[in-house]
């Protein structure tokens, strides 16, 4: 069985996201979501997510193409890798973050997991910070 696993906050699920979720699961079997917590979103964004990690975690286990939801590590993001060892990392488009030592961690962790990046779904309509910065406009 091959194991696709993502990575993100998900505070504001859209179809962007849901996309991103089908095109990963053509990658594999299993899609396990890492949700990331709230003190790496607050280190990470600066402002936090509006949701918390256990309302992210149990929005998105509701979805049914997600197999499974974990939530991340607080300290060591890339521990989760090592522990589930994937045979599939798919990053959004834009994803920036922890990706710049990902090759280099999975080599560490004895692993072969293949890096694969997905493509936009519709990025000028459905981009968290473009509805996060609408939501800010109307309320």
């Amino acid at each position: 069985m091959k194991k696709v696993m993502v990575f993100g906050t998900f505070d504001i699920v859209h179809c962007g996201h849901l996309h991103m979720f089908e095109e990963a699961k053509e990658y594999g079997d299993e899609l396990v979501v890492v949700v990331a917590r709230d003190v790496n979103v607050e280190r990470i964004k600066e402002t936090g997510a509006m949701h918390t990690e256990e309302e992210r975690y149990y929005f998105l286990d509701r979805i049914k193409t997600i197999d499974r939801v974990i939530l991340g590590e607080r300290q060591d993001v890339y521990k989760v890798i090592r522990e589930e060892r994937p045979d599939v990392i798919a990053l959004g488009y834009d994803q920036k973050i922890y990706v710049d030592l990902l090759a280099d961690k999975i080599s560490e962790f004895g692993l072969n997991s293949q890096i694969v990046r997905l493509v936009p779904y519709e990025p000028n309509k459905f981009k968290s910070s473009k509805i996060k910065k609408y939501i800010e406009r109307v309320v």
